[in-house]
């Protein structure tokens, strides 16, 4: 697959991975950071993953598609933390990880399993290794 066709999965994975880092840094201005702690650390670990896929992406790895299902779950995770705030810094990082989400679940669907994978899927009846 060619990088055009990963481009807006990458562009969300930069998107998401500055919408992450803005939200751990105005959370850790919050009165209560402790509160915020868990948000805190899944932006960091968010940010972090969606540039770990971008950079993958941009390079046509053959590992991109185990990334892009890893991004898609930390996405998924700091989404529905920073879900349970009202900061407008959560909304924002929530609805970037909802799109890089989104959008890895299309690059999922259009991405060919690998052979490494197929032998597991036949084997275990698993799509992922375990």
């Amino acid at each position: 697959m060619a990088q055009q066709q990963f481009q807006s999965c990458i562009d969300a994975c930069n998107a998401c991975s500055e919408a992450c880092d803005n939200c751990a840094i105005l959370c850790l201005q919050e009165p209560d950071t402790k509160v915020m702690a868990r948000c805190i650390a899944l932006n960091i670990d968010c940010a972090q993953m969606c540039r770990v896929t971008a950079s993958f992406l941009s390079r046509g790895s053959e590992l991109s598609r185990a990334v892009c299902q890893a991004c898609l779950e930390v996405c998924e995770d700091c989404r529905e933390e920073c879900s349970q705030y009202q900061m407008e810094h959560c909304k924002a990082c929530e609805k970037a990880c909802h799109l890089c989400a989104q959008e890895c679940q299309r690059m999922l669907s259009e991405m060919p399993v690998p052979v490494y994978e197929m032998d597991t899927v036949i084997s275990t009846g698993r799509s992922t290794p375990h």
